[in-house]
């Protein structure tokens, strides 16, 4: 039954994403352990090194979004943007300072910036407007699937190989490469090139100021939402080994493929800005939890909390979106979204780095909070103005 509700696209989609964030969730949980403790760095070489891959690679999403959009080659660039991340997994598994680490992390970001637009304008395309919320839940859920597994076979290779951060940055290869093959074999090929107008390609004619609105309001909300990194090191900070930091990690991204199905559903039958209204809330609230914590077991419950959180929000941001972009230019749209969040990714991670060095393990995840108050009150006062 629900196979078919879903686009054949849509499902493709979401085995790539599965694939590759197995790829990707074996190897991110471990880069800040892999930096401090095996490469000597600093929390603040953390954040940096965070920020500057994910807000130097963001701009892409627009370059990507907008050249899908002219072009009509959303498979081409999807497959060339994953295919960019694969390939920096032997950069990391060979690295043997922060300066090649922060190179891999710039490439496998880039992927990224390149591939998202695309992707998700192919899965709004392939999908009826009163399933929106559905597919992109259908979606995320299989991301984060993948999520899980990812870090389960890290937890796995790590009680067996003690700390072998290289290994698992190896065999993360082997994920990333199925990915691009689904890619090749199982999208539906584009379509006859569109002709080319270097003068509209950066236009933004056509989006309307709610539109607008909840652009600002996704940036303000992304200065708190540092890179996860830091509820790593926060868990890290308060006794928890290695092993068990993989472990929940695979809870919180098991919490958050189960929850985003469901949420996506939900949207489509309450409203989409009620459960993004109630998951910033939410976000909030476990910010400010991550900050009171204590012990390993605060952690635990936080990590669980924070995949509920990200479960209601990320799958129905992006199906809100595509309701407030025009047709034509749905990839564009998506693309400034991304990069909106990508870009803030810096400033908040360099100020996460910084607080946390000048004034304790606290101060950022407060930061967040407040962040995601104000930003939660303002989704509340502007979104619900408008039909």
């Amino acid at each position: 039954m629900m196979a078919g509700r879903i686009p054949r696209n849509v499902w493709v989609a979401g085995w790539v994403s599965f694939f590759m964030d197995i790829s990707s969730e074996m190897v991110y949980p471990l880069v800040p352990l892999f930096l401090t403790s095996s490469l000597g760095a600093s929390k603040s070489i953390v954040g940096l090194i965070e920020g500057i891959a994910e807000s130097a690679a963001s701009v892409l999403n627009l370059f990507s979004g907008t050249i899908a959009d002219r072009l009509g080659k959303n498979k081409l660039l999807m497959g060339f943007g994953y295919g960019l991340s694969a390939a920096s997994r032997p950069v990391l598994a060979v690295a043997s300072g922060w300066g090649m680490v922060l190179t891999a992390r710039l490439t496998d970001r880039t992927g990224k910036g390149i591939r998202t637009a695309p992707r998700d304008a192919i899965i709004a395309a392939s999908t009826p407007p009163e399933r929106l919320g559905l597919a992109f839940g259908f979606h995320r859920a299989l991301d984060q699937a993948g999520a899980v597994v990812g870090p389960a076979v890290a937890l796995v290779i790590l009680a067996v190989w003690a700390a072998d951060f290289r290994l698992v940055f190896w065999l993360s290869v082997v994920p990333g490469v199925l990915a691009v093959a689904l890619i090749v074999w199982f999208i539906d090929a584009d379509g006859a090139a569109r002709p080319w107008k270097t003068t509209v390609i950066w236009s933004f004619r056509g989006f309307d100021a709610g539109f607008w609105e909840f652009i600002l309001i996704v940036g303000l909300f992304s200065l708190g939402n540092s890179s996860n990194a830091f509820l790593i090191l926060r868990a890290e900070q308060v006794g928890t080994s290695p092993a068990w930091i993989s472990g929940m990690y695979l809870a919180f991204n098991g919490v958050y493929a189960l929850v985003s199905l469901p949420a996506g559903m939900l949207a489509d039958r309450l409203g989409m800005k009620r459960v993004i209204g109630g998951g910033f809330g939410l976000f909030a609230a476990v910010y400010a939890g991550f900050a009171l914590a204590v012990t390993p077991w605060h952690i635990a419950g936080l990590f669980v909390s924070y995949g509920v959180c990200m479960g209601l929000t990320e799958g129905v941001q992006r199906a809100y979106l595509a309701t407030l972009a025009p047709h034509e230019r749905t990839a564009t749209a998506f693309g400034l979204y991304h990069m909106v969040v990508g870009i803030a990714i810096l400033p908040a991670s360099l100020l996460a780095g910084i607080l946390w060095d000048a004034v304790g393990p606290a101060a950022p995840f407060w930061f967040g909070a407040g962040m995601a108050s104000l930003a939660t009150l303002l989704f509340i006062g502007l979104a619900w103005r408008r039909p």
